[in-house]
């Protein structure tokens, strides 16, 4: 039987007791409580969790990044290099920094290509890198051109909760890693976000930014840290407030969460790989190879029909999803805000060939951990059944 692709996993039963004592309480916001609020308490765990020094909850991934590249202190129409795959909301939050956005291309593996990468590297003065629908770009190589240019590195990580390159936690490898706490992530608190670093400058300019007015600031300091307090002091009063703030009852709501994240990660993993392999076998199904050094924590699937043209592509997701699975193909669904064409909020949008064509043939579709092998099964053949339904059964060679 399908499964209901879009439902979430229930929130944990951890989770009521700590969101009883806040509503009896009315303690809301994160700075009533003198110490140890539920957004202070999460912002601990999730750094203890990444193996960072400090975090901040805020109020979406998109929030996260805005912050970062405001506590980089870039100059009013500095140049930010992203990829052309990603979210609205990545360009989005560069303009609200006051920030130019320099697109570059995304090839077929739904990864940055590095050597258009390179090519526009010059001139920019900061880089976000999306891991966009958890796929991970070659970071040793971004990593390498970024540090050699000393342009600083954001980690767009918020489809890669759980993911690691060479062993290293996504999200920790620049200077800054912001991650979604959206209905759709690994953890689910409707709305939300968080950054991390090591950095104690760039989290004290963000804790401000975010609306730590007066001396606040000090609910976000766990105990003894020379370097953070004199960066907050260096900055008291002088940074505008934008209230980004995150409430206790999201945090409660993701604290429930953090231990069910392995978990989370294992199943997922297991599911997109069965999957995978399964509609591999079809002929006009093709699943981009992760890299050699990325273990990716997959909530989704992703994969191109290459041998298909536009109308074709779009019966196909017609019939998949007249069996019981959606499919979002991103070049071709209405204002889809994956694809740049749509980003007519920037100045200028530019056209990158590599980037449109894999949007024109790539597809998506949800495929939560919560399944089961049987749903998966039952997913992956309802994919299969609908390709061939398009192209017709593949004849034998010589028939």
């Amino acid at each position: 039987m399908l499964p209901n692709m879009h439902q979430a996993e229930p929130i944990p039963d951890a989770a009521r007791a700590a969101l009883d004592r806040l509503l009896s309480s009315g303690d809301l916001f994160r700075y009533t409580a003198p110490q140890d609020s539920e957004v202070a308490l999460l912002e601990r765990e999730f750094a203890a969790l990444m193996g960072t020094r400090y975090a901040l909850a805020v109020s979406s991934c998109s929030a996260a990044l805005f912050l970062s590249l405001a506590a980089l202190g870039l100059r009013p129409g500095a140049r930010v290099l992203l990829p052309g795959f990603t979210f609205a909301a990545v360009p989005s939050s560069v303009v609200h920094a006051g920030c130019v956005p320099v697109l570059c291309e995304v090839g077929d593996s739904l990864r940055i290509d590095m050597d258009d990468f390179a090519a526009r590297l010059p001139g920019c003065d900061a880089v976000i890198i999306s891991h966009m629908r958890g796929h991970t770009s070659d970071m040793d190589a971004i990593m390498r051109l970024c540090d050699r240019a000393g342009v600083p590195v954001v980690e767009d990580a918020a489809h890669s909760l759980g993911t690691t390159w060479h062993g290293r936690q996504i999200g920790t490898l620049g200077r800054v890693g912001c991650f979604s706490f959206q209905s759709y992530k690994l953890v689910n608190a409707g709305e939300g976000g968080i950054l991390i670093t090591d950095d104690a400058e760039l989290v004290a300019r963000a804790i401000i930014l975010s609306g730590a007015y007066e001396h606040n600031w000090r609910k976000h300091m766990a105990g003894a840290d020379a370097a953070l307090e004199a960066a907050f002091a260096r900055w008291q009063n002088r940074l505008p407030l934008y209230n980004l703030r995150l409430s206790n009852l999201s945090a409660a709501i993701i604290r429930s969460q953090l231990p069910e994240i392995p978990r989370r990660v294992r199943d997922g993993r297991r599911n997109h790989d069965r999957v995978a392999a399964r509609i591999g076998t079809s002929p006009w199904i093709v699943v981009p190879p992760a890299l050699g050094p990325e273990l990716r924590a997959p909530d989704s699937l992703q994969f191109q029909l290459p041998e298909l043209d536009a109308a074709a592509i779009a019966a196909f997701a017609a019939e998949a999803e007249a069996m019981g699975v959606a499919v979002q193909v991103f070049g071709l669904s209405a204002d889809n805000a994956r694809a740049f064409w749509n980003w007519q909020f920037l100045d200028a949008v530019p056209e990158l060939p590599l980037t449109r064509a894999m949007l024109m043939k790539t597809c998506d579709t949800r495929l939560p951990a919560r399944l089961t092998e049987v749903e998966c099964d039952a997913v992956a053949d309802v994919l299969v059944a609908a390709a061939e339904r398009v192209m017709g059964q593949p004849r034998a060679y010589g028939t």
